[in-house]
């Protein structure tokens, strides 16, 4: 019976979350997918492009690199999404993001992201409801990112990952845990466009490389390690006015030979390493289904004063991926220590579960306690 209520109390979890990213047939599923859910505004207002923008106080999830050449001696960030509104009321994400700058050269941050499911009721093999839990999942990270010249910096960072899926009430089951890395850069050299300044950036993060994760002992999955590249371009219009863009690509760098029912247990038995590599030149369609694994974000933000914030972007993915297809739009409000964000989706396929999704961030800069703010 208990073997009964994991099976099936996991069906519906899984189900719950991963229908967000598979609608038609995709060829890569993973465990805990949360890991790459956006959990902060301003990139979610663009798309969820950022890998390569401007250094903001949750760049942790995207690129942590960014850190070392924010403006903010010290700053905490909390963000908060109600998520698949579509469908339930009561799943969400929380997000907690810290900054503080050693010197010139160093900065360290840390990151906590809580993914509760709400509540869920489990049967057993007749149907009958037999306990109700609240399954949830959470990551905690620390970054370390430095200058590395004039125009560059890299960073790297550690996350812990633990996954309860049954709230602790299966004995044959048990929270998964995990622990993973990211290695990130960021390039960033300034221009001067028709008398006014100008830059241009590059980033990228590969993220979530690291242990696999299993819920019984015995059998274990990879966690969604990801590659995501992009570039930006921001001017100054005037004194009161500047605008930027954003363009990123990612690929989950985790096997999709799993489409061929032979290659199964090979791919089951591949190491993470191996995985990684593997998961390049695997698709059963050659390179046309490989170039079908990529997402595409591309998001704009303009400014006014450095005060007021208007952003809208796109995101695409193929229809064999999962076919999500989304605008966003966002907005910003800064006043002296503090900044809201806020994003909102607008779907642009039928019965897209995204709808109408918002997000909310609070920052804070807490410069004054560190000392003030570098200069550059």
């Amino acid at each position: 019976m208990k073997k009964n209520l994991l099976k099936i109390g996991s069906v519906i979890f899984i189900l719950s979350l991963n229908f967000i990213f598979i609608k038609a047939q995709t060829s890569i599923q993973t465990a805990v997918p949360f890991l790459n859910i956006n959990p902060e505004s301003r990139s979610g207002g663009m798309g969820d492009a950022g890998v390569a923008s401007s250094p903001d106080m949750n760049s942790q999830y995207l690129n942590p690199a960014k850190y070392a050449f924010i403006e903010s001696s010290m700053g905490v960030s909390i963000s908060f999404t109600p998520w698949l509104r579509a469908l339930v009321n009561d799943i969400n994400m929380s997000y907690l993001t810290y900054h503080y700058r050693i010197d010139k050269m160093q900065t360290v941050s840390a990151s906590l992201r809580y993914f509760s499911l709400g509540q869920i009721t489990f049967t057993g093999a007749d149907g009958v409801a037999t306990y109700t839990g609240n399954p949830n999942e959470f990551a905690l990270d620390a970054a370390y990112s430095r200058v590395l010249s004039e125009k560059f910096s890299g960073a790297v960072a550690f996350r812990y990952i633990r996954s309860d899926l049954t709230s602790g009430t299966a004995e044959d089951l048990q929270a998964g845990n995990a622990f993973g890395a990211d290695v990130a850069f960021y390039f960033r050299t300034p221009l001067k466009v028709n008398r006014n300044d100008a830059a241009f950036t590059a980033g990228m993060n590969i993220s979530n490389m690291g242990s696999k994760i299993s819920y019984d002992g015995v059998n274990k999955e990879f966690i969604p390690a990801n590659l995501r590249i992009g570039v930006g371009y921001e001017m100054e219009m005037d004194k009161y006015n500047s605008i930027s863009f954003a363009f990123d690509v990612n690929k989950l760098l985790v096997p999709s030979a799993q489409l061929n029912q032979d290659d199964t247990e090979d791919v089951e038995n591949l190491s993470v390493p191996a995985a990684i590599f593997k998961s390049f030149g695997d698709h059963p369609d050659g390179m046309s289904g490989e170039v079908q694994e990529l997402t595409f974000s591309l998001g704009a933000e303009y400014w006014y004063d450095k005060q007021f914030a208007l952003r809208a972007g796109y995101f695409h993915e193929h229809e064999s991926q999962g076919n999500r297809k989304y605008a966003s739009a966002g907005a910003a409000l800064r006043f002296n220590m503090f900044q809201l964000d806020a994003s909102y989706i607008i779907p642009m396929v039928a019965n897209n579960p995204l709808a109408n999704t918002m997000r909310f961030s609070l920052s804070f800069d807490l410069s004054e306690m560190a000392g003030g703010k570098r200069k550059r």
